[in-house]
């Protein structure tokens, strides 16, 4: 009976083992094709993301082209010529600014004393939790006092630590006003004992940015030698067109707003380009390649890239006469000695684009950023050629969104950091920050605001990204959805309405440039039949552009609808007093 019973027992032990391994194989395989449909998702993402940057960029060098080869731009608009290019325009004077502004009785939001002390972020930040906006005024006041506190540092930022003082950096918060609180209570407020490297992109995309920039900046005022900023590609005028910095200053501050976008650009054209730690780390917002050169980019004069975006180009106020006197052969002297001058200022460009823009990968050597349009992808071998001319130990950067908040590559000598959780969609990824700390020991600390979206079982968030990520590639293919099919008509040879996986494939890349696993995607994207094959017109079943008339071509409607953000920043070029 003994031996019964035991048999018995050991026989339901090894059942339930078996039971147990069945399910955690299944539930590793269930985790597994989750994370890999996020991970697509993430890609999407971040795929469109970028070529909306390199549309940026291409309209940037299409108002460069303009603005170099027709002369009669310069004449008849010096103003909007100013604008584009990096004129040392005269200061917006502070009393024309500031003066006539008053801050009514019934103003319930926070009010600064100048000189600002720590009381003063304080009294921000509370004000900042009960969503109220700060009166323009202050606004200004900030805005005028932080430029001339910026105009007397140099491009480098330099910070030491000490046994007893690590050095906080935060990557992009791009107006997630959440995240900047969640830092400050896990970590600390901004002080002597706690300094912050703040690295670029505190703007853009988010709905807070004036917020998060005046409490960086108040910060900065209290703690000039603790707090540090560092410019990101975002601290940029005519990517704040783009990305929603410019409409959310003339949404909030409806009378005020074109006084404060005008002397806000003068405050990014002061802001540092770097911060070295210890003299061993490099903090900058994207990255380097192979012509980086931090002695050139120490004496720079950053103060005239009112757009990193757009090259300074040397402009008179008697251009046009001294165009017609060089057709005559006169001033040849001039014109050359404005060609080495422009020159060198289109070396010193690309020098600062490249350490906004540039990110790491793993393939060895420097090449164009294809995704981005601008800056270099620089592989394991240039980081180490540069950190050993410079005598440097590790470069830590952010200008990419990582799924956990930060990532680790080069053999650890680059580090890419992340502040902003929640970045493209609600569960979507973390945020992070670093701790760099005496003897560069690194502590990383990771973070998800919104508590709904953790309480959320990980298949309900993937959804959600899943769903979000598939709506605006839908949206990218209504956008050219002549040219793609067009693209399917050719390989269709058939005109049988269908296409194989790899046709169909070889269409979507070709077209949209997105570099994107269509395979993979086809099962959100089109309907397939029994043998495999792909009914193309199925793209377009569920999404269309709603036309205005009814006599406008469809050809034309795409192409408006795809150029929408391009020809909206064209209008607010134009437009240089933000009247509308």
């Amino acid at each position: 009976m003994g031996c019964a019973s035991s048999s018995k027992k050991t026989k339901a032990s090894e059942n339930a083992l078996v039971a147990a391994l069945v399910i955690q194989n299944w539930y590793r395989g269930y985790s597994a094709r989750l994370r890999t449909r996020q991970r697509y998702a993430l890609t999407i993402f971040q795929s469109i993301e970028y070529a909306d940057e390199q549309s940026q960029l291409q309209l940037s060098n299409f108002f460069t082209f303009m603005l170099e080869n027709y002369k009669h731009v310069h004449e008849k608009d010096q103003r909007l010529v100013n604008r584009l290019f990096s004129y040392s325009l005269p200061d917006k004077d502070r009393l024309d600014c500031v003066g006539l502004i008053d801050v009514p009785d019934s103003y319930s939001g926070p009010r600064l004393q100048f000189p600002l002390t720590f009381t003063d972020i304080y009294l921000l930040i509370e004000a900042f939790k009960e969503r109220k906006i700060l009166h323009a005024y202050y606004v200004l006041e900030v805005l005028f006092e932080s430029k001339k506190a910026l105009k007397q540092l140099r491009n480098f930022n330099v910070i030491e630590t000490c046994p007893s003082k690590d050095v906080t950096i935060c990557g992009d918060l791009h107006g997630k006003l959440d995240d900047l609180f969640l830092i400050f209570y896990k970590n600390g407020l901004p002080s002597g004992n706690d300094p912050y490297i703040f690295n670029g992109d505190f703007v853009d995309r988010g709905s807070n940015s004036i917020e998060i920039l005046m409490i960086l900046l108040v910060s900065f005022l209290v703690y000039p030698e603790d707090v540090l900023l560092n410019r990101g590609n975002h601290e940029d005028f005519l990517m704040n067109v783009r990305y929603g910095f410019t409409k959310e200053i003339l949404r909030k501050y409806k009378i005020h707003g074109k006084k404060i976008l005008q002397v806000l650009e003068e405050v990014y054209m002061w802001l540092p380009i770097g911060t070295i730690i210890d003299s061993k780390v490099l903090v900058i917002h994207g990255g380097i390649s192979e012509s980086t050169d931090l002695n050139l980019l120490q004496r720079i004069e950053r103060n005239k890239m009112r757009s990193v975006l757009m090259p300074p180009i040397p402009v008179h106020e008697d251009y046009g006469t001294e165009l017609k006197k060089n057709k005559a052969g006169m001033l040849r002297g001039v014109k050359a000695s404005e060609s080495l001058s422009q020159q060198l200022a289109k070396h010193e460009r690309e020098q600062v684009i490249d350490i906004l823009w540039s990110d790491p990968r793993g393939k060895k050597g420097c090449y164009p950023n294809t995704s981005r349009g601008g800056g270099c992808y620089f592989g394991p071998d240039i980081t180490s050629k540069f950190l050993n001319k410079y005598r440097l130990k590790m470069l830590i950067r952010s200008h990419e969104c990582k799924p956990e908040g930060y990532e680790v590559c080069h053999d650890g000598k680059v580090i890419t950091v992340f502040s902003a959780s929640n970045y493209y969609e609600e569960g979507s990824n973390r945020g992070a920050y670093i701790r760099v700390g005496y003897g560069m020991s690194l502590r990383f600390f990771q973070y998800q605001v919104t508590e709904a979206t953790c309480s959320r079982p990980l298949y309900q968030r993937v959804n959600t990204i899943e769903s979000s990520a598939i709506r605006i590639l839908k949206e990218r293919m209504i956008s050219r959805k002549t040219d793609l099919i067009n693209a399917f008509q050719l390989q269709d040879r058939n005109k049988s309405g269908k296409l194989s996986m790899s046709q169909w494939a070889f269409s979507m890349e070709n077209v949209l440039g997105l570099n994107l696993p269509w395979r993979s995607l086809s099962s959100h994207l089109v309907t397939t039949d029994d043998d495999g094959n792909i009914d193309y017109m199925s793209c377009f079943s569920d999404i269309h552009i709603q036309k205005p008339v009814k006599e406008v071509q469809s050809a034309l409607i795409e192409t408006l609808y795809r150029y929408r953000s391009d020809l909206q920043i064209i209008f607010n070029v134009i437009d240089s007093d933000h009247s509308g």
